[in-house]
């Protein structure tokens, strides 16, 4: 039966699928016929997976499961990853909002709730397409995509298919514009101290601002210049906070490693990061406290950037663990 249902699987589809054919569940209909082969049909075909659109628009969610919805998600948790409906609906939506259009949120969720074998693939592509551009510093991500991002991330959360080191530093880098993602991360906490970085990169000596001298300090150079840079070796597995003393205003920035293909490319071409802001400071000459909203996870460096020349770091604290 297996082989032969699916062989025959897409035509019926079509069937069940044309104009006239009235999504009713009675018994000895042609839905209820399509349900039987499809249940006899262990990996359909490709072109019986295409047909998950046409079932999906054919039962919207607010309809509940009638018969076509029944349909799609025996599908989607059947059809092989690079044919999935649901994980193609998921990468769909997510393309839809980085072109600025409106893609139907709910759809999108309940896609990924029933992805199935492709379930790593689409939150893979959810980290690609959404939370690694919501971890970066630089311009606004578009509402839509955050607000997908909001809305996917929970499920991709749960079934650990998420890397929480993206996840937080999006959150962090959103902020307000995406707060949801603040409450996804429930690790318990962490005993921290202050810890000195392993390198410095860039003009200037960067342990001046680590010898608890409030006399010294070093200039900052502006990013064009390349940016002060304090590397860890191995990286924090736990970034809770910073303090800093500064004489004029710049930014703190996370370097965190991410997935290939996720974030920025480093300058050798071979690693990805995200690189959220992570405390912005006046520069007052007095400490001031920056409490990102989660803890950063998996930090490699941390950058200071100034907003204007002559900038000068007087001390700075890195408050985690390793």
């Amino acid at each position: 039966l297996g082989p032969a249902a699916c062989r025959s699987l897409d035509a019926v589809l079509a069937d069940v699928l044309q104009p006239d054919a009235g999504p009713t569940d009675d018994a000895g209909t042609a839905w209820s016929a399509a349900r039987r082969q499809l249940g006899d049909c262990p990996t359909p075909p490709a072109a019986a997976c295409a047909r998950g659109a046409a079932l999906a628009s054919r039962a919207p969610l607010l309809h509940g499961d009638a018969p076509p919805r029944e349909l799609l998600a025996t599908l989607c948790e059947r059809c092989a990853p690079g044919n999935n409906p649901c994980g193609q609906a998921v990468t769909r939506a997510l393309e839809q909002a980085a072109r600025r259009e409106r893609p139907d949120i709910q759809e999108a969720r309940w896609s990924l709730e029933h992805a199935g074998a492709t379930l790593g693939t689409a939150c893979q592509e959810l980290v690609r397409s959404a939370l690694g551009p919501a971890a970066v510093s630089g311009p606004d991500v578009e509402p839509t995509l955050l607000a997908l991002a909001e809305a996917l991330s929970p499920t991709c959360v749960k079934t650990k298919q998420l890397p929480l080191p993206v996840l937080n530093a999006a959150a962090v880098q959103q902020g307000a514009r995406a707060p949801w993602l603040a409450t996804l991360f429930t690790d318990g906490t962490v005993e921290t101290a202050p810890i000195e970085p392993d390198q410095s990169t860039g003009a200037g000596d960067g342990f001046r601002a680590f010898d608890q001298d409030a006399l010294s300090g070093v200039k900052l150079p502006l990013e064009s210049q390349g940016a002060l840079r304090l590397g860890y070796a191995p990286a924090l597995k736990h970034v809770a906070s910073f303090q800093v003393r500064a004489t004029g205003p710049g930014t703190l920035r996370a370097i965190i490693r991410a997935p290939d293909g996720v974030g920025r490319k480093d300058s050798q071409g071979a690693a990805f990061y995200v690189d959220p802001t992570v405390c912005r400071f006046r520069g007052t000459g007095g400490w001031e406290i920056c409490k990102p909203v989660l803890p950063l996870l998996d930090v490699d460096a941390v950058s200071v950037l100034p907003e204007r020349p002559g900038v000068e770091l007087k001390e700075l604290e890195i408050i985690g663990a390793r």
